[in-house]
Order: C-alpha cells, then structure tokens, then sequence
C-alpha cells in the first residue's frame, strides 16, 4: 500500500508540471502567433446622400496586405441587419481598402468590414449617425466591445 501511495503521489507531481509545461507553451505560441488586424475607419457623422469614405487598413504580422483574399463593406441601417448590403472594396495599395458610400436617409448605420487574408477572417464593426441621428449612448462603444476577433478559415 506504502509503494502505491507514493507512485500516485509522483504521478501527481509529474502530472502538474507537464501541466504547466504545456500552458507556458500555449501562451508562448498564441505570443509569437501574427495577428491579422483590420484598422476600420468611418466618420462618426454624416449628411444624407454626401460621399462617405469608408477605410480599412489591412495588415498582418505588422505588414500590409497588398492582396486580401477578401474585404467586403456590409452595411444596413440598425435594428434591420437582415437587409443589409455588401459592397466589395477597391484595393488602394499598401493594405488600404476603400469604398465610398452614400447613406440615402436619416438613421444611424451599422458596418462591418469582412476582411480575409492569410487565412484568417475578421470583422470589425463601426455605427455612424447619419443626418439627424444620434447613437444612444448604451451603444457609443459598441464597435470596440463587437469587434469579432480572428477566426482561422
């Protein structure tokens, strides 16, 4: 019984230091992981029927991305994201995604900026108060605290 009780005891320790071993590991690799990071850049306001210039810099690792494999504006005026449009961006060059967009009527909008390259899709998420809209302020942040993260495709 002796002989049991310290063979489980060392299992035991060996056990919690692989343990360990195996999450230092972990957060090391999600550490030198790169990231693909969208910057999505809209005004907070508009008028109705102006050009609105929507931007997304694209990069990865730190980098440009010359060729996304996709960046596609999704926008629809909020509480009615069932009808919204999607609009394939123009590649400006150094990992700059640009459309230019005109909101026909008073309201406040939602977007995302679906974007794909090297492999991952993320999709941040902007509001913009058009004419005499206004976001409520239960929602100011909420393009920080709904901003979908990576996703490996």
């Amino acid at each position: 019984m002796k002989k049991f009780s310290v063979m489980a005891g060392m299992l035991l320790i060996v056990g919690l230091f692989t343990a360990c071993s195996s999450n230092n590991n972990e957060n090391n690799l999600e550490d030198e992981l790169p990231e693909l990071n969208v910057d999505f850049d809209v005004p907070e306001t508009a008028d109705p029927k102006e050009n609105v210039h929507l931007e997304a810099l694209v990069t990865y690792d730190g980098e440009p991305v010359e060729e996304a494999d996709e960046v596609l504006f999704e926008i629809w005026e909020s509480g009615n994201e069932d009808d919204s449009e999607k609009i394939e961006a123009d590649n400006e060059g150094e990992g700059v995604y640009t459309l230019d967009y005109q909101f026909d009527e008073d309201g406040v909008y939602e977007m995302y900026a679906h974007t794909t390259a090297e492999g991952l899709h993320t999709m941040p998420k902007k509001q913009i108060a058009v004419g005499d809209a206004e976001i409520p302020d239960d929602e100011d942040d909420e393009d920080e605290n709904n901003e979908h993260g990576e996703h490996n495709m």
